[in-house]
């Protein structure tokens, strides 16, 4: 949604919005951009009578400001809509799609096409610190887009993509995920399935040979040529990791080599994101040297595995990972960077999945890399986290901030890496850590 409202306020128009508990990056970025934020939904908000109100997903009937812009006949529109109206529909739509990943690959690719003189449009879930802004109109005839699954609004329970209608299309991954709006994995490959419709017959459809959903979805019907990719394999793109810690890999296209990437990033997962890029660059006529020549000046994204501090010996992150799935990826790739050094993970399960409790068979297993595991359960938390303790002996469960930074000063001690994992403002214990980090037990 801050997005939206950056481009909106790109097109010329006057942008306010609301929300509630607005914190960073995001608030910074609208306030830096000259847009009002309101804090909380109240009817006044709409005193000014607006030309246009986007509603986010996020808000149902009921919501003071929801019912207020049905009471007084208001136009509104879902956010994914409007995008498709003013913003899409006259572009060549490169859409990221997948449960994991999306953020990243849609701003390495966005970054790719900048590198190479494209001054693409982009819409991303973050803030790519090659930019420093999460949205960008542009002035060419391409556009970038972080494609969601999720639902578009209460009045439209279609997923966010099928409004986008793209090109080229990259498809990471797929598991069960927001378990509040999908009954199974089924009902989302279906909507992926929506997605795959869309996509014009002469555009192009990227994914990873051996994901099996992904795979369920292309068989229920596809009208567009599929790239397949691959890492330690034999697809049409492959990488071939030279490091295990996926700072370094070569890119083949057609069992021929490309190039070599050399990067600041980590991890498998990152290694497959940027195989995407590549090949979603390519569709688009940037050749994969050159593709890989701007990856090597590839910053990542903000809060994504993001170091924030560096005191008395121990380096601090800041990672979106909320998903079993993905919080074991990245610290997969953090254990093959440090090698035996000490990781701590500090996790706020804090998605609407997480919170019902889908994820108890998998989240002790995500975090079997670290040395110790902290987890954070707050009181209106829907089950009792303690049962993870009996599936793995690193993990502790803490029911206040306080404690957790009274544990984590005891462990500062001894160095370290010390990973917070959360797709939210995790309380602000960010800045508490830092500053009780700053003066040792």
């Amino acid at each position: 949604m801050g997005g939206l409202a950056l481009l909106a306020r790109q097109l010329g128009y006057q942008v306010t919005g609301s929300d509630q508990n607005v914190y960073p990056p995001m608030s910074t970025q609208l306030e830096e951009q000259g847009i009002r934020l309101m804090e909380g939904y109240r009817a006044e908000n709409l005193a000014s009578n607006p030309d246009c109100v986007i509603i986010g997903n996020a808000l149902s009937r009921g919501n003071p400001e929801v019912e207020a812009v049905l009471d007084k006949g208001l136009k509104y529109v879902s956010g994914p809509q409007w995008l498709a109206e003013h913003v899409l529909h006259d572009k060549w739509v490169l859409g990221v799609a997948g449960t994991h990943g999306k953020t990243t690959t849609t701003s390495m690719l966005s970054w790719i096409l900048d590198y190479n003189g494209i001054n693409s449009g982009f819409l991303c879930g973050g803030i790519p610190l090659n930019f420093g802004i999460s949205a960008r109109l542009g002035n060419s005839g391409f556009f970038v887009i972080e494609a969601d699954e999720y639902d578009s609004a209460f009045f439209d329970k279609r997923s966010k993509f099928v409004h986008y209608r793209p090109r080229t299309a990259i498809l990471n991954n797929l598991e069960f995920d927001h378990a509040d709006i999908f009954p199974d994995l089924d009902a989302i490959k279906k909507q992926f399935h929506h997605l795959v419709r869309t996509v014009p017959g002469n555009g192009l459809i990227i994914c990873p040979e051996s994901d099996a959903a992904i795979n369920d979805v292309l068989n229920m019907g596809c009208w567009t040529r599929v790239a397949k990719t691959s890492v330690n394999s034999g697809a049409q793109w492959n990488a071939e990791m030279i490091r295990p810690d996926g700072s370094r890999f070569s890119v083949f296209f057609d069992g021929r080599e490309q190039g070599c990437v050399d990067w600041p990033l980590t991890g498998v997962h990152n290694v497959s994101n940027a195989l995407s890029a590549i090949a979603a660059a390519a569709h688009a006529g940037i050749a994969p040297a050159d593709a890989i020549a701007a990856l090597a000046q590839f910053k990542s994204v903000k809060r994504r595995m993001e170091v924030i501090a560096a005191i008395n010996g121990v380096t601090l992150y800041d990672d979106f990972a909320h998903h079993p799935t993905a919080i074991a990826t990245t610290l997969d790739g953090l254990r093959k960077q440090v090698g035996a050094g000490r990781i701590i993970a500090v996790v706020e399960p804090r998605s609407n999945t997480m919170r019902m409790g889908v994820h108890t068979e998998t989240l002790a297993k995500s975090l079997h890399h670290a040395d110790l595991a902290i987890i954070y359960q707050p009181e209106n938390m829907g089950w009792d986290l303690s049962a993870l303790k009996k599936q793995a002996g690193n993990i502790e469960i803490f029911r206040s901030l306080d404690e957790i930074i009274s544990r984590l000063r005891l462990e500062a001690r001894y160095g370290g890496h010390f990973v917070l994992m959360s797709n939210g403002s995790f309380g602000g214990i960010y800045q508490r850590l830092q500053n009780a980090l700053a003066t040792p037990a």
